[in-house]
């Protein structure tokens, strides 16, 4: 067991600090499309502007510069648009700053990579633990220009970070991109310009418990009715008092509805985000409020009565019933999708077999144990070299959307979701479980016995199927043989004591002259394989 990874205990999964619901605008007017679009499109350039004022104040940024900014942004629009502006302009420099941070770590993995395999012989042969040389000189040299490269982006990335800066396009970097390709995209300029006017909009308004139905920037009553307060500059486009525009549509929630009602009726909190959907020509409205933490069932309790071990694949979960014991009971089951076409299929598929899954829990009454995986540091090409049909596999599995969806699922039916540590759980599950799980009627595949490992690392029992007795017990006395021999260990195969041995006083049990063979005793001097096997009368001399 030498050279492996210490493995982190499995732990209960929290429950979600948050709920986001959406609704279409329908029924919209030409006047409300257009009174949001000049809303949109005023509150965007403010908080663009915004944007650039908070990049250039770096790491430094404190307070006194926040609340600066807020006081130009209200004078342009008002006191609770300045805050929802200034809010997410501070979250979007955080992501910026974290996405920095972790493509510099990148650049340093690709980097050692590269250069510990530069300084191999070419066509060395690889370990288990790393990569070997590489395979010609022409890959040689190619890796020792594009070492080159990696070098001149990290000095470029962590120079940036030294001072500071970082790259932001509000909007989004691939819709920017996609204006220069264009014919590939099968859009127009006309189309892609509609689109990222769309994109950079802003009508977003945090919610403020005490105030009107939780929102007083945009307002939804339980009724349905939407009204915005309208920013200084755009204040006689207003059709009620106070400011306000009042939109035709009526909204309804159909997820989470009576959620969201009591909320509003009890002048809590809720956040609104109204957005156009371009391609579709649509008007959409999302609610979102935060959620008090849930105390977590202990992790002793969930598993009590065995749980459900499922084993993520990028086509399907192969899902297993084990006891509390860690025996697998009843079939395998699996949970296919189909992650080819657009955005929203894969995400009606993930979330199809995650409801499936689920309600199978829910009939048993047992936790979801599931591995934390995290593919970051897997994807890159300098790890895996040639095996891009791999990194292709490991890039196209949606982890974290489906970690994100069956925790929030999981939650609304009661379900526990336990995490465990995903090391060596498809190695360790071949190797221990997937000749004994398959029979004559049963084809049991490496995903069904890495479900089976899940679920026992998530019992804290062991991979193995069964562990060695205490050397006392062994039957060889202390010796060097277990019921988990390996095929090829000396003595494997060889012959045990004969138990209970013969009935006299001078032998004891198990210690005659043939005790090793439990048949010899009753052979002739002849070889075995000459004369049939014989039982004798039991010895009763004194």
């Amino acid at each position: 067991m030498g050279g492996l990874r210490e493995v982190v205990a499995p732990f209960v999964v929290p429950g979600p600090s948050g709920v986001s619901i959406r609704t279409r605008l329908g029924h919209l007017t030409a006047g409300d499309e257009k009174v949001l679009r000049l809303v949109g499109d005023l509150l965007g350039s403010l908080a663009s502007r915004d944007l650039k004022a908070r990049c250039s104040a770096g790491p430094e940024h404190g307070s006194e510069q926040w609340a600066q900014r807020k006081r130009v942004l209200t004078g342009e629009s008002s006191s609770r648009w300045a805050g929802s502006i200034t809010k997410a302009t501070h979250d979007q420099w955080a992501l910026a700053r974290r996405g920095q941070l972790a493509y510099l770590q990148s650049l340093q993995a690709g980097i050692e990579t590269i250069t510990r395999r530069l300084s191999v012989p070419v066509g060395e042969r690889g370990t288990k633990r790393a990569a070997g040389g590489y395979r010609t000189r022409q890959e040689w040299f190619a890796k020792s220009r594009r070492l080159r490269v990696l070098e001149d982006r990290l000095r470029s990335v962590r120079a940036d970070r030294e001072a500071g800066r970082v790259d932001v396009v509000r909007g989004g970097k691939r819709l920017l991109n996609t204006r220069h390709h264009l014919p590939e995209a099968e859009l127009t300029e006309a189309g892609w310009r509609k689109r990222w006017e769309a994109g950079r909009r802003f009508l977003r308004a945090d919610g403020e418990s005490g105030k009107r139905f939780g929102n007083e920037t945009i307002r939804v009553t339980p009724g349905g009715e939407v009204s915005i307060r309208l920013p200084a500059p755009l204040v006689h486009l207003a059709n009620a008092p106070h400011g306000r525009y009042v939109l035709t549509a009526r909204v309804a929630f159909a997820h989470r509805g009576q959620q969201w009602a009591d909320r509003v009726t009890a002048h809590r909190a809720v956040a609104y985000r109204i957005h156009e959907d371009t391609a579709r020509g649509r008007w959409y409205l999302t609610a979102s409020w935060t959620m008090p933490p849930v105390q977590a069932l202990p992790l002793e309790a969930a598993r009590a009565r065995g749980l459900i071990g499922v084993d993520t694949n990028a086509d399907h979960l192969a899902a297993w019933r084990l006891d509390q014991h860690g025996n697998p009971t009843g079939a395998p089951m699996r949970f296919g999708y189909d992650l080819s076409g657009t955005a929203g299929h894969r995400d009606a598929q993930v979330r199809h077999a995650l409801i499936r899954l689920l309600h199978w829990a829910r009939r048993h009454g047992l936790a979801v144990a599931i591995e934390d995986l995290d593919f970051q540091a897997e994807t890159t090409r300098e790890k895996h070299g040639r095996r891009k049909r791999f990194r292709n596999l490991v890039s196209g599995m949606p982890v974290a959307k489906l970690r994100a969806r069956l925790v929030s699922l999981a939650a609304e039916l009661g379900i526990t979701v336990i995490a465990v540590d995903p090391a060596y759980t498809s190695k360790w599950g071949a190797q221990h479980w997937h000749k004994p799980l398959t029979t004559k009627t049963r084809k049991t595949t490496r995903h069904d016995a890495a479900a089976v490992a899940i679920g026992r690392r998530a019992l804290r029992h062991p991979i193995r199927r069964r562990t060695a007795p205490p050397r006392t017990h062994q039957s060889d006395r202390c010796g060097h043989r277990t019921v988990q021999a390996r095929p090829g260990t000396p003595g494997r195969e060889g012959n045990r004591p004969r138990i209970p041995g013969p009935r006299t006083r001078s032998v004891r049990a198990g210690r005659g002259e043939n005790a090793v063979d439990q048949n010899a005793q009753h052979r002739s001097g002849r070889p075995a394989e000459h004369e049939p096997w014989q039982q004798d009368s039991l010895p009763l001399s004194l």
